[in-house]
């Protein structure tokens, strides 16, 4: 990174004319700024706010749940902001420390946070053995139970079907240590609260995020569907979603609360999808030759299949493997959506496109070594990525058509209800794209330097919390007649970090 030195006298001078400008600015202004309105709540009452979510609602960033990252999650900022409008006391089941691990016992079952290790993510113990620090002890224990209800009922990992399921805190570390009991479901704990306001958000997201982060492996294909033994990865039915946010919404709404829904984004379009690229591979003439030499075999037998009926000429061209001398070469891949050759001895195989979405971790993979010190085995190039790699175009439409029929049951029981919708789709679409304005700032879904999206790909920063607790109040704002905006009671995102130090234990 290039460092700009300037010469002390030319900020001496620098100085010296921002202060004939500001002397001359003062000496111009002639009007009057008029004050701003009182905050008023209107008619949302505020009194007791709980929020219900998943990981977005914790405060879940950097891979991580730890207390800093708690403290800027999106539903504690709002209550501060609550607090100012008749808003009441806001709890939520702290971590014991900012390491972001969490064990069982001595059993580790949530890793350290991640931090930025001056090129990339790095797990905090990582970081620290790497530098010769200490590293801090993990005082977190999923197995102590905080034997209270807190308002945050929000639970990093948590699908549609789970805040319904009666003991997912045995299942679940993050809600074991916060039920109520034994037997609790979450959205039990929220509702028995009796809250005058909520926010529900994020619900669906987790219902396709493992299928994604997965490259697509594992989607349920039995149409049958039961909680106890639904997979992880399994992308949740709709019809079986919108029963489910129906039930939600009709518990917390049974003693007549107020409160605010939020959409489901296209998850496509954060950085753990779309900071690999298809073509990272840089070879020589000499290197790409051996490789062509290695693939001719397959290239041929499609040209049989071509000549045999089956498979067209263009899928043919679509999965000849073909490398030259160039710093951005396209990965080989698995499809399994391909023609099934398998009786001619030919593998589902072909290069990425821009089409296809390779997850974050691969970056970490490609160009590695299946057989350590064999240059002929090398990741992505001699031996194809895997399907868990990869997320193809096919696999892509499954998740967006899912999150489509989850955003329509949304808004329908939101219309039922009279409940006002946040669109995160499009401010996530938004940011994905131009970037989205805030202040003095741009914030895009770029890794590490966009400023919204965490060092983990998937979740928030402190500073994107912010901006989610701003669009709440937005809503809250037009739907209840609030008047948070116009009182200056936004948050100022620039006020929240986009990253946590390493020296925060």
């Amino acid at each position: 990174m290039k460092k700009i030195i300037m010469n002390t006298k030319y900020l001496w001078l620098l100085v010296i004319l921002l202060g004939f400008t500001a002397c001359e600015s003062d000496d111009d202004s002639t009007s009057a700024i008029e004050p701003l309105p009182p905050l008023t709540a209107g008619d949302a009452n505020l009194s007791n706010y709980v929020s219900i979510g998943a990981s977005f609602t914790a405060g879940y960033t950097d891979g991580a749940l730890f207390i800093a990252g708690q403290n800027n999650s999106f539903p504690n900022i709002l209550s501060q902001q609550f607090s100012l409008a008749g808003g009441g006391s806001f709890t939520q089941p702290l971590m014991n420390d900012n390491t972001g691990g969490m064990v069982a016992g001595a059993v580790p079952v949530a890793a350290y946070r991640l931090v930025f290790n001056g090129e990339g993510p790095e797990r905090l113990n990582e970081f620290l053995q790497d530098i010769g620090a200490p590293v801090p002890p993990i005082t977190t224990d999923a197995t102590v139970n905080l034997g209270s209800t807190f308002n945050n009922v929000g639970v990093p990992g948590a699908k549609s079907f789970h805040l319904v399921t009666p003991g997912y805190g045995s299942l679940n570390p993050y809600f074991g240590r916060m039920a109520s009991s034994a037997g609790a479901t979450m959205l039990g704990d929220a509702a028995n609260q009796n809250p005058t306001f909520f926010t529900l958000s994020e619900i669906g997201g987790n219902d396709v995020l493992a299928y994604a982060t997965s490259g697509g492996v594992g989607v349920d294909q039995t149409g049958n569907f039961n909680p106890a033994t639904y997979g992880f990865n399994d992308i949740t039915d709709p019809t079986v979603f919108g029963q489910i946010f129906t039930t939600i919404v009709d518990q917390l709404t049974a003693n007549g609360a107020q409160g605010v829904l939020a959409n489901v984004p296209y998850i496509t379009n954060l950085p753990y999808f779309t900071t690999v690229p298809f073509n990272p591979v840089p070879l020589d003439a000499a290197t790409a030759g051996a490789v062509n030499n290695a693939y001719a075999q397959y290239n041929g037998g499609l040209q049989l299949a071509v000549a045999g009926g089956l498979i067209s000429a263009d899928e043919a061209e679509y999965r000849t493997i073909m490398f030259e001398a160039s710093e951005t070469n396209a990965v080989v891949i698995e499809d399994e959506d391909l023609t099934d050759l398998s009786g001619l001895g030919l593998p589902n195989y072909r290069q990425a496109t821009a089409e296809d979405l390779l997850v974050l971790p691969s970056s970490s993979f490609i160009g590695t070594e299946a057989i350590p010190g064999n240059p002929l085995t090398v990741n992505g190039v001699a031996i194809p990525l895997g399907d868990q790699w990869v997320l193809t175009p096919e696999e892509q439409m499954s998740v967006l058509n899912a999150t489509d029929a989850y955003n329509a049951a949304i808004q329908s029981v939101a219309s039922s209800k009279g409940l006002p919708v946040v669109d995160f789709k499009g401010i996530l679409e938004e940011a994905s794209t131009t970037g989205i304005s805030y202040g003095n700032f741009i914030l895009t879904t770029d890794l590490v330097l966009g400023g919204l999206v965490s060092l983990d790909g998937i979740h928030l920063t402190a500073r994107g919390y912010a901006v989610m607790a701003n669009e709440f109040m937005k809503v809250i704002d037009d739907s209840y007649g609030s008047n948070f905006e116009a009182s200056g009671n936004f948050v100022d995102v620039g006020q929240y970090p986009t990253n946590y130090s390493p020296t925060l234990q």
